[in-house]
Formats: C-alpha cells, structure tokens, sequence
C-alpha cells in the first residue's frame, strides 16, 4: 500500500509500505480521511531521522477485513479509529479495566497510522459513525474527544463561564464541546482572524489576542471581576506564558485543565494557584469517564444538525498531495483552520 513518511529533513514523502494483515481481534481499515494534528507538526520539527512507520491519528475509514475473534457484521462499517489507546491496549491491566486505556503500560509500540492507505487496529478502538456524519467529520471525532475529555474532567457545571486559551484545533474543539456541554459564556484567545471568526461561529462569545492583560481584562469584564470558573489551556509549547495566563485568567477556587503539551522544563510560580485555591488538572487524550467513553461522547455530538463543528476544515488534499498538506497547515497566511487528507 502507499503511506506517507516524513524524511528527516522537512518533508513529507509517499512510498510503499507493506499491507496490513489482521491478527486476532483486529480489524483493517481502509482510510477516508485523516487530520494533520498540531503534534503532527511539532514532532516533525524535533526529528532528526526519517520515519519507520506512517503517523497520523486524527482517522476515519471504512472496516474491509477481520481477523479472528472479530464478528463478520463489522466488515463495512464506517467507523473514527480510536489509534493511540483504546486500539493499542492491552485490556487486562489495572488501568484497562478502569477504561484508561491511553495509560495501559502494556500498549502495543508504534505501529502505521492514518497516513497511509490502510490501518489495523484492534475492534475495541472503533466507534461507529452516525449515518449523517461525513468523512470529514468522522476524523474530527479524535480532536473533539481529546476536548470533551478535558471539559469533562474539568466538572464543567451548566451556566459556567469557560476561558480557552488557544484558537488551534484543540482550542476550538473545547469551545464546541464547552457550548455543548453546557457553558454560560465562553471567551477564548485567538492568534489569526480565521481562528478568532470561528471560534465565535462554534459558540465562542468574543476572542482577543494572547499578548499581555488584554485576555484577562476581558474575562473580568464580563464576570464581576472574578474570573472564568473553567479554564482549559490548549496551546503548550517551549514557554510557560499560557499556562501563567490560564491562572490569571481563572477565578478563586477555579479550576484550570491543560490540555496542551509543553516541552522541556517549565518555571512556575505556584504561589499563584495555591493561593487562589485553584485545580490544576492535566488531560491527556481520552477515556471513560462515568462509564461513557469520550470518543462516544463526541461521535453523539454530530447528531445534532446544529453542531457545525465540520466548518474548521478548510482545506482538504488527497494522500499524494500531503506535503501541501503539511505546508498549508504550517502556514497560517493561507487561512488554514483544519486540514485533512481524503481518499476515495
């Protein structure tokens, strides 16, 4: 089959890799469509050889073949592939049976992923689309669960005012999610128009830059001076100014989750947090959560006609062209919200 592997030295390149083959209780997937996530990105930037295996995990595709153990009905079902935990876990560690998959110890090492033709993945990590739903959609259902696993870890309570910092694809996904679950106002940080116009498209009730107090004093404004209830942070990264801003931004006894990951060592002053009595929550991709997984959570979402979350796809190429892929969504000037990799 073809797969697309970054090279070691900046680009993206398509060649042969070998075809998968289902072993027992895996099924394989003939990809449709695959999201070039932010980690994507930045993975590539910090590598110094080329890849053994095609990555992608934003995926959507259609099941073409069964192994052992695998019921027969599944065989063309589209489904969004739960790629880094559920589809990789053992199910029999403690962590497992607590539907924590993303932390099971015993995961299987890396392995294709959504860049490519095919995928195999074990059936528990695939979770049905709604007949309505798109391909487009289908591979929105990973960054959304990521999202939805936040705002529910973060106890989002109806009528809460929620700050998100960042307008990327994390960032607006918890603003849908956010709005969806339930929140009153919610103000979030932008740092490109197409970000600030769809994050108030998605439920967002005003955005603003991330530079200096202007985030802050938004969030004052309209909350008597507290500060948001819920803050989910989205954006990581090499420095610590977000993560501070989450802080200033979050009321007295708030609660602030991370969901963007930060690279090398961080200096914090927790003097803040603490004395503000504030929860600091970290989020890491998804799980169950009251016996409801998070990919299933996102998957209902779509039923909804209202919820548009599809419009953050702006640009869509097929696995050939995935080196503009990547340049499109490196490059921010070309309006780039989402981009995705299609094939029939």
């Amino acid at each position: 089959m073809k797969a697309a592997f970054y090279d070691g030295s900046g680009k993206m390149q398509v060649s042969n890799y070998p075809d998968p083959t289902a072993g027992p209780g895996e099924v394989v997937i003939k990809l449709k469509s695959t999201g070039i996530c932010g980690s994507d990105l930045n993975m590539n930037k910090a590598k110094t050889a080329a890849d053994d295996h095609p990555a992608g995990h934003e995926v959507a595709g259609e099941i073409v073949d069964i192994g052992s153990n695998v019921d027969k009905s599944f065989i063309g079902e589209r489904v969004a592939v739960e790629v880094l935990g559920t589809g990789r876990s053992c199910n029999r560690c403690w962590y497992c049976r607590q539907g924590q998959y993303i932390h099971c110890p015993d995961r299987e090492g890396p392995s294709s992923g959504g860049f490519a033709e095919y995928i195999v993945r074990k059936i528990g990590g695939c979770y049905k689309l709604g007949d309505s739903m798109t391909w487009a959609e289908g591979a929105l259902v990973e960054p959304l669960a990521v999202s939805v696993h936040g705002v529910r870890l973060g106890g989002l309570k109806g009528g809460e005012t929620v700050a998100v910092v960042g307008s990327g694809t994390i960032g607006l996904t918890a603003i849908a999610a956010a709005r969806k679950l339930g929140a009153g106002k919610i103000l979030a940080t932008s740092r490109h128009k197409q970000q600030s116009d769809m994050a108030k498209s998605l439920g967002a009730d005003d955005t603003c830059g991330s530079e200096g107090d202007e985030f802050e004093e938004l969030i004052l404004s309209v909350t008597d001076g507290r500060g948001a209830d819920l803050t989910i942070e989205t954006v990581g990264g090499s420095r610590n100014e977000t993560l501070l801003q989450s802080f200033n931004v979050t009321r007295r006894q708030g609660r602030v989750v991370i969901l963007g990951v930060f690279y090398g060592n961080q200096s914090i002053d927790w003097n803040k947090p603490v004395l503000k009595e504030q929860t600091v929550q970290g989020s890491i991709c998804y799980g169950l959560i009251d016996g409801i997984h998070d990919f299933e959570k996102s998957v209902d979402m779509f039923d909804d006609p209202n919820f548009n979350l599809k419009q953050i796809v702006t640009h869509v190429y097929g696995l050939d062209e995935i080196q503009k892929g990547f340049e499109t969504a490196y490059d921010k000037t070309t309006g780039s919200v989402k981009v995705q990799i299609h094939q029939d």
